[in-house]
C-alpha cells in the first residue's frame, strides 16, 4: 500500500508546486488555447471539434491534445500547458484540488455508471457472491481516477481489505492487456479498454447496483480558476458549443450524420462508438445547474470521494468543502447565449 500512496502524493505535491505558474500563464495564451480530451471516449462535442465550431464561435485557435488519464490532465493544467480539459473524471479532479491545485468545474460533461468498472478474470469464477475470494489477488487500477474510486468503494462494500490485494497502477488500456494475458486477476477502467476487459472477464456490480452504493460516475469540464476568471466569456462560449452539440445528439435523427465523425475522431469504429454512447448520459444545461449536479450534488459527492481517498491512505487530506471547486458562472452565461 505504501507505493500506492507515495505515487499519488508525489503527483499531488508536484501539482501544488506548479500552481503558481498556472495563474501567470492563464492570460498569455495569445489567441490560442489548448484543450485536453480522451481518445476512445466518444462524445457529441467531438462533432463540433471536427467541424471547427468551437474556433468559429470562440474566435481563437484550439490545440486539441489527447490524454490517457485525468491525473495527466491535472498535471498539464498545473503546468499551464492546457487551459481546459473535457471529460476529466471527478476523482482525479478531487485529488488535484485536495492537494491545493486551483482548478474549477465548469460543467458536467457526461454521466456513465455502466462505462467505468472493474472486471474479474473469467477463469477465477468470482462474482458479487464470492468477492471475498479476491483477497491475495493482483489488481490493475489507474490510481486517482474514477475507476480507482469505484474500486475502493466496491472493495469496501464487499469487505475486501485493501492490504490483502496487490494493487498495480496501470492505465486502462494496459490493464485490459494484462487481464487478457492473465498477468492480473482483476482490472479497472473505462471506455474501449473496459469493453476489451469484458472479453476476458465479468463485472462484480452493474452500473445501477453501483449507483445504489453512491458510486456516481461522471466527468466534468475543468479549467484552472485563474483562466476561468480571466476568460469567463471564452469559457461560456466553449460550454455553449458543447451544450449545442449535446442537444443535437439528443435528437436521434442526427445520429447518422454525427456518428461517423465522432467515431473517427475518437479512434473507434462506428459500432463500438454507438455502443459506448448508448451508455452515456449528457445532462442538459438546466439539469447541470440543478441540485442533483452543480447546484450542490457534485460538491457533496466530491467531499465523499475525498474522504474515501483519505481513509484509503491515497491522499493526505481533504478540503473542508468543495464549493469553491465549482464555478457555474460561465455555464449560466452560456444558457443565455
Amino acid at each position: 500500500m505504501m507505493t500506492f500512496k507515495t505515487k499519488l502524493m508525489g503527483a499531488a505535491a508536484g501539482l501544488a508546486m506548479m500552481t503558481g505558474a498556472q495563474a501567470a500563464l492563464a492570460g498569455g495564451h495569445g489567441g490560442e488555447i489548448t484543450v485536453g480530451y480522451f481518445l476512445e471516449w466518444p462524445m457529441p462535442f467531438q462533432y463540433a471539434k471536427v467541424m471547427g465550431t468551437y474556433e468559429e464561435e470562440m474566435g481563437v485557435k484550439i490545440n486539441w491534445v489527447s490524454f490517457d488519464t485525468g491525473t495527466a490532465m491535472s498535471a498539464a493544467m498545473a503546468s499551464g500547458d492546457v487551459q481546459m480539459s473535457v471529460s476529466q473524471g471527478v476523482p482525479p479532479f478531487v485529488v488535484a484540488t485536495s492537494a491545493g491545485q486551483d482548478l474549477q468545474i465548469v460543467d458536467v460533461a457526461v454521466s456513465y455508471s455502466d462505462n467505468d468498472n472493474c472486471v474479474v478474470r473469467t477463469d477465477l469464477e468470482i462474482d458479487k457472491d464470492s468477492a471475498d475470494e479476491l483477497a491475495g489477488k493482483k489488481v490493475a487500477v489507474p490510481l486517482g481516477t474514477a475507476a480507482h474510486y469505484g474500486f475502493l468503494k466496491q472493495m469496501d462494500h464487499f469487505g475486501v481489505a485493501l492490504d490483502s490485494l496487490d494493487v498495480v497502477d496501470m492505465a486502462p488500456a494496459d490493464g485490459a492487456a494484462a487481464l487478457s494475458q492473465g498477468s492480473v486477476d482483476m482490472a479497472c477502467g473505462w471506455g474501449g479498454a473496459l469493453r476489451r476487459m469484458k472479453e476476458s472477464g465479468n463485472v462484480l456490480l452493474t452500473g445501477a447496483e453501483k449507483e445504489e452504493l453512491g458510486i456516481l460516475v461522471f466527468d466534468v469540464t475543468s479549467a484552472p480558476a485563474g483562466f476561468v476568471a480571466e476568460e469567463s466569456e471564452l469559457v461560456a462560449k466553449f460550454l455553449k458549443v458543447t451544450a449545442d452539440a449535446n442537444a443535437m445528439w439528443a435528437d436521434e435523427a442526427n445520429h447518422a450524420e454525427m456518428l461517423p465523425v465522432i467515431a473517427k475522431d475518437a479512434g473507434m469504429d462506428e459500432a463500438d462508438t454507438a455502443a459506448t454512447m448508448a451508455t452515456f448520459v449528457f445532462p442538459n444545461v438546466d439539469d447541470q445547474l440543478s441540485a442533483k449536479w452543480l447546484g450542490g450534488g457534485a460538491q457533496e459527492f466530491m467531499k465523499g470521494v475525498a474522504d474515501v481517498f483519505v481513509n484509503a491512505g491515497s491522499i493526505d487530506a481533504a478540503l473542508d468543502s468543495y464549493e469553491n471547486a465549482v464555478n457555474t458562472g460561465p455555464l449560466a452565461a452560456a444558457q443565455g447565449m
